[in-house]
């Protein structure tokens, strides 16, 4: 299918390379695609990658997925025309980080989410909350020791929407996941990042991942 990736940071990146090895047709927005290293990065991936503006990729894409620096969605949003995210399932990989004085935070929290103002500024789209809580590293063919399954943590308000998701997970590499409920649970979804920036910076890695150890 046609995937438009808005961001083309380390996430954008890997999700955007993630999709197009297993043969969709990926456009990834970002505001400068005339890049000379982003170029280089497309031409290396295998499969099917462009790169546009974030207008190019939303309009490109069956499936969507937002991962832009947190404090900079609802303006890729903006710039992309919301028009385009109409009925589409949007991947939302957002975290509402701050980094203030040193000490990571977050902009928003406790009774509201970043995924949740995604939703409203986007409302006749299917946001799905996903692969927030893990490294960029772990997200396509994840390797790690320890739980023979590993889940990933979603949210959403869709059924369908989640479902579609899911299959998109599996094909990753991962056991499948695990569904934490409406929109409103990616408020704990994002909570648990900045403890996980903190768990990076003591182990001095960034690919650990948050595994629920079930029998």
């Amino acid at each position: 299918m046609n995937v438009g990736v808005l961001g083309s940071g380390d996430v954008g990146k890997r999700l955007a390379g993630g999709f197009a090895a297993r043969g969709h047709d990926v456009v990834v927005g970002t505001r400068s695609p005339g890049k000379a290293e982003l170029g280089t990065w497309a031409a290396g991936v295998k499969g099917k990658v462009r790169l546009g503006s974030f207008s190019d990729a939303a309009k490109h894409g069956e499936l969507l997925v937002l991962a832009v620096h947190g404090e900079n969605a609802l303006e890729a949003i903006e710039a992309a025309g919301q028009d385009a995210f109409s009925r589409k399932v949007v991947i939302d990989v957002t975290n509402p980080l701050t980094f203030s004085n040193g000490v990571v935070g977050l902009f928003v929290g406790t009774t509201d989410s970043l995924s949740e103002r995604v939703q409203k500024a986007l409302p006749t789209a299917k946001v799905v909350k996903a692969f927030n809580t893990v490294g960029s590293p772990q997200m396509v063919d994840p390797r790690v020791p320890g739980p023979s399954r590993l889940e990933l943590l979603i949210a959403g308000n869709d059924a369908t929407a989640k479902q579609q998701v899911t299959d998109v997970v599996k094909s990753f590499g991962w056991s499948g996941t695990i569904d934490v409920g409406d929109l409103a649970a990616a408020r704990w979804l994002e909570a648990m990042v900045p403890l996980w920036v903190r768990v990076g910076g003591t182990l001095h890695t960034w690919a650990h991942v948050w595994a629920v150890a079930r029998e």
